[in-house]
């Protein structure tokens, strides 16, 4: 706690960066969304460049191809936007690729093929399910906690889910992995929020019990001692999970591979958000706001301070 300045306002000029950073950029939706087919190729044998494919998918008439890395330098993704009149099928994809590339074997890695209408109505359901989860999770926090321990994880929750994402576009636009806003990134933003409040709840339980236990400890000490007794359980849990997420990560292939690498940042941002962000914006309040000086004042203090006002 002693450092929680430091964090607390390095995080919120993170996300302010990051955000716009995100918004100056714009973001890269995948074919769930804005419809369209999208294949997945890897090449054996001769090594073939990006611009080789655009220049072979170009003199065949797909229009408005896009081509990038897959992550390997040897697997590609093709995006095809729906045209009316013309039907892209992967078959007709990988023909052209074999003709053009006689001394490289392309293999078929995934197909993806959404209609205009489908993709709107999944984008809107996406937006829905954020929403929803969002509601539902401050709901249960409300329930759960006092108002300003609520409040600290709502601010946790909200630092964790922006952090992933932010991370999450900049690494797609530097082509390291291939991480399009698409249902799978969705359903690990969405694990990332479950996941974050619930560490959290962790450490403010043990705050509670603290705070009654130790009431003439100085509330600064107890926060810090109760982020101790804790901590040994939030990093081997963290732990296990971020071991197994690398592993996908590193070796899951394509498919998986964007899905873990967003559950891994917003696991250990999950974890780091529970100590120094929720505990911090605790502590801000009570210091910046209420007036209290936490170094001295114990709970017990600060509860007859609270009736008197």
């Amino acid at each position: 706690m002693s450092k929680r300045r430091l964090f607390f306002f390095m995080s919120i000029a993170i996300n302010i960066i990051g955000l716009l950073v995100v918004a100056i950029k714009g973001l890269d939706y995948g074919i769930d969304f804005v419809g369209g087919t999208e294949v997945g190729i890897k090449f054996s044998g001769a090594a073939v460049q990006t611009e080789q494919v655009r220049k072979v998918m170009d003199e065949a008439k797909f229009t408005g191809s896009e081509i990038k890395s897959y992550g390997r330098s040897d697997e590609f993704l093709i995006r095809l936007p729906n045209v009316v009149g013309k039907d892209y099928t992967s078959t007709a994809i990988l023909e052209t690729l074999k003709k053009s590339f006689p001394n490289s074997t392309p293999t078929l890695l995934k197909v993806d093929k959404i209609g205009p209408k489908v993709g709107a109505e999944l984008r809107s359901k996406a937006i829905l399910a954020l929403g929803l989860s969002f509601l539902m999770i401050t709901i249960y926090i409300a329930f759960r906690f006092e108002f300003l321990y609520g409040l600290g994880a709502l601010v946790a929750l909200l630092h964790d889910a922006i952090i992933a994402f932010v991370i999450s576009v900049m690494v797609h636009d530097l082509g390291i992995i291939n991480l399009e806003i698409n249902q799978s990134t969705l359903a690990a933003m969405l694990t990332v929020i479950g996941f974050s409040v619930h560490d959290t709840v962790i450490i403010f339980d043990r705050i509670r019990e603290n705070r009654e236990k130790l009431k003439n400890m100085p509330f600064l000490d107890m926060m810090n001692l109760s982020i101790n007794e804790t901590l040994s359980r939030t990093i081997n849990t963290v732990l296990t999970a971020v071991l197994v997420l690398l592993v996908i990560t590193v070796f899951g292939g394509a498919v998986l591979q964007g899905f873990a690498f967003v559950m891994l940042i917003g696991f250990i941002t999950g974890a780091y958000s529970s100590i120094y962000i929720a505990t911090s914006f605790v502590g801000w309040y009570l210091e910046s706001v209420k007036k209290y000086d936490l170094h001295k004042e114990t709970y017990a203090t600060l509860t007859a301070k609270a009736k008197a006002a």
